[in-house]
């Protein structure tokens, strides 16, 4: 598990895949995310704009995950 740290109150989920190199570019992590390869604290995210918050754990398939905080 990789920690992230965010200076902000929160970030897009989408936005989050390209920061921490999930994704290269914008409509990849979208379709990562509409593939449902993507899980925030352990269920199935289908929201390309759902906030993530310091404290969420972010798991992506064949990638790894990402603890905010």
């Amino acid at each position: 598990m990789e920690k992230v740290r965010i200076h902000t109150r929160f970030i897009k989920l989408n936005q989050l895949l390209k920061w921490v190199n999930a994704a290269e570019s914008g409509a990849e992590a979208n379709h990562m995310i509409a593939e449902g390869m993507v899980k925030v604290n352990g269920e199935p995210e289908l929201r390309k704009g759902k906030k993530i918050h310091a404290g969420d754990l972010v798991e992506v398939e064949q990638v790894g995950s990402f603890l905010v905080e």
